[in-house]
């Protein structure tokens, strides 16, 4: 039936084109932005999960950071350590020179280990990155000790983690400070004061309360005790500094125990550093997958809809120019 009134074909040919014209306008803005899931309304399932995670992968970028300022702060401890190491020894190795030598050899040898001294607290004092220092502290300080002269733990934050039921934590390396503290301001005792300053008894050469600083040339003492930041071999008998030797070689042993604790946290650090990349990789990869566009599959899908519109376009010319047959049949 051909009527003037309704063009079936020519609606028919209107509503592929407008459905064609729809398509063009997805693919050029897939094209245009780069994002097969641009807004939640593409696709609100995956658009949340990417949300998400870029948020996830954000806190990841500051966790980065802060494994970097942490691994700063590791090596500058481990550097002033592995000084007073070399230190220590050299003062060892005074200590054992003084053993047999005349009071004025000692005099001297004094001397020698008097500036090795301040070189140690020299160390200590300098080892601050970015307002933190564990080698010197003090553990009075609000916020910086569990107790008189027992300092608190260093954190650095290591992992930011997100379970199955959303809810967020944060994991951190811990470091003993008061493990490796070599002077501690705060300290009231030998047990909690630092490597360094805290007097050990000359019988076993560990800090001890009861240790007292004997004087010079005196009969041996069960509490004798002595400190490598203060020893002095100056007047001393042969029998008192055997007692600092076995003193300064125990606190040797303590300085090499806390490097290696500080060689293992910097490199349980590099290690979650290099993680911590691995993984905000990873997730930019998912994402990818879950929202980024084809555009392969999209500049062909636009080379074909370009057809497909100019087709339509010429259907629906045909469609409006059947119309005009009909006043044929009304001509002469």
């Amino acid at each position: 039936m051909a009527s003037i009134m309704t063009n079936a074909s020519a609606l028919t040919a209107l509503q592929s084109l407008s459905a064609t014209n729809r398509a063009m306008e997805t693919t050029q803005a897939r094209i245009s932005t780069g994002y097969r899931v641009a807004e939640a309304s593409d696709n609100a399932a995956y658009w949340s999960i990417a949300t998400t995670m870029r948020s996830d992968n954000a806190a990841l970028s500051t966790v980065q950071d802060a494994l970097g300022l942490g691994a700063s702060k590791v090596d500058t401890a481990y550097t002033a350590m592995s000084k007073a190491v070399e230190t220590v020894n050299d003062i060892k190795v005074k200590v054992v020179a003084a053993y047999g030598a005349s009071p004025a050899d000692k005099e001297k040898i004094q001397t020698e280990i008097s500036a090795l001294q301040v070189q140690l607290k020299s160390y200590a004092d300098s080892a601050t990155f970015s307002g933190s220092n564990w080698m010197s502290v003090n553990a009075t300080v609000a916020g910086g000790h569990v107790a008189a002269g027992v300092h608190n733990d260093a954190k650095i934050v290591s992992s930011f983690n997100r379970d199955a039921s959303g809810t967020v934590t944060l994991g951190t390396i811990s470091i003993n400070v008061q493990s490796i503290k070599l002077y501690d301001a705060g300290a009231t005792t030998n047990e909690t004061k630092g490597i360094l300053e805290g007097v050990r008894l000359g019988t076993t050469g560990l800090r001890e309360d009861t240790a007292v600083t004997p004087a010079a040339n005196a009969a041996i003492a069960a509490t004798d005790g002595y400190a490598v930041s203060t020893l002095t071999v100056k007047g001393y008998s042969d029998a008192q500094i055997e007692q600092m030797l076995k003193v300064v070689d125990i606190a040797l042993a303590e300085l090499t125990t806390a490097a290696t604790q500080l060689g293992s946290a910097k490199k349980q650090v590099d290690l979650q550093k290099q993680f911590t990349t691995s993984l905000m990789d990873s997730i930019d990869r998912g994402v990818g997958q879950l929202v980024d566009a084809d555009m392969n599959k999209e500049s062909t899908r636009l080379q074909a809809l370009q057809v497909q519109q100019q087709l339509g376009i010429q259907s629906l010319s045909i469609a409006n120019s059947n119309s005009q047959s009909i006043l044929a049949l009304f001509q002469n």
